[in-house]
């Protein structure tokens, strides 16, 4: 058994990360740096056009707003037989049944995910939920309840103990469209966003997600505007999901304070907001309700959102209404 100490030492030095920003899902793990080779061109994924942020025409969001925030509270659910997941504590040894991460995980279905829907419909915003399709089994209540606060649901995979990574295309489409029906029939919605598991991809989803009609995905943190992903058939657009805010990496990683994460979010916001004076923005919140749903961190983000609701060049939407809106002041793709 490990002491206190040890257990702090190893949250700070960040060595067990997972889910939704984790090293053991999303592939973050340090590798060997390969020899560089004169000459070889530089292999890119081709699924979006070069485009800085100063060459792009103007825009703004409905209401002549000019940030669009969303909030992402990923649901999710794991196998207790299972080491794999995001942590509080240590498990190097990768032993099942890890009680006390599991325990702590489940902890964010049963108190912590309702701590957000208190904050949420107190301030009069609407989350996009980042959704696991097994919750759906799992959790029925669960799911019954964000219906009726009108949030919105994309898919976030089976479940957050797996990922695509690995699979041929034939099995991937076979999880994603079950992973969209599930969801469909429980929510009454086809969800029209995905967010991948660990933000895993293979080189085939973006077009099987596009194929299967879904608009948005929010795995690709490469800019703080939506955008058009090339894909073989349909549409499909990214949208900012602001990793540097997430909670995990704050809060579990680097062990930011209530105070370090507030400051974090509204340093973002503050920067985001000045910048959309002159091109629209997009902010994404991520947030895991084991994580910031806790009692001791609570406070930290209804403040922040109270704090942002004060300017008038704000728009609070959803994922699907901010591409929705992108879409309109952008009629060619």
């Amino acid at each position: 058994m490990r002491t206190g100490n040890e257990r702090r030492d190893f949250i700070k030095q960040g060595l067990f990360l997972a889910g939704a920003a984790g090293v053991l899902v999303s592939g973050l793990a340090p590798i060997a740096a390969r020899a560089q080779v004169v000459s070889k061109p530089v292999r890119r994924p081709d699924r979006y056009e070069d485009s800085f942020i100063f060459e792009r025409k103007p825009y703004t969001w409905p209401g002549n707003k000019t940030l669009a925030i969303w909030i992402a509270p990923n649901v999710e659910v794991w196998n207790y037989d299972s080491p794999v997941g995001v942590g509080v504590s240590p498990n190097s040894s990768n032993i099942v049944p890890d009680v006390i991460n599991y325990g702590w995980r489940e902890y964010g279905l049963r108190v912590g995910l309702w701590r957000f829907a208190d904050v949420f419909d107190a301030a009069g915003v609407k989350a996009t939920v980042a959704l696991n399709s097994l919750v759906c089994e799992h959790y029925p209540k669960a799911v019954d309840e964000m219906k009726k606060r009108g949030w919105e649901f994309m898919s976030h995979g089976t479940t957050n103990s797996e990922s695509l990574a690995g699979l041929n295309p034939e099995r991937e489409r076979e999880v994603i469209r079950s992973v969209l029906k599930t969801i469909e029939q429980a929510t009454g919605r086809k969800p029209r966003g995905w967010l991948g598991s660990g933000l895993v991809e293979t080189y085939n989803t973006l077009d099987i997600l596009a194929e299967e009609g879904v608009i948005y995905c929010g795995d690709w943190n490469t800019d703080d505007q939506p955008y058009p992903m090339k894909v073989k058939t349909g549409k499909l657009f990214s949208i900012p999901y602001c990793m540097e805010i997430n909670d995990i990496p704050l809060f579990i990683r680097k062990g930011y304070t209530g105070e370090q994460y507030y400051r974090s979010v509204i340093d973002q916001f503050e920067t985001l907001l000045a910048d959309s004076k002159k091109q629209p923005r997009v902010m994404g919140i991520p947030l895991h309700p084991m994580i910031t749903g806790q009692p001791l961190r609570i406070k930290y983000l209804q403040r922040a959102i109270a704090e942002m609701q004060k300017n008038d060049a704000v728009w609070f939407a959803t994922g699907g209404e901010i591409i929705d809106a992108y879409q309109r002041a952008h009629p060619t793709g």
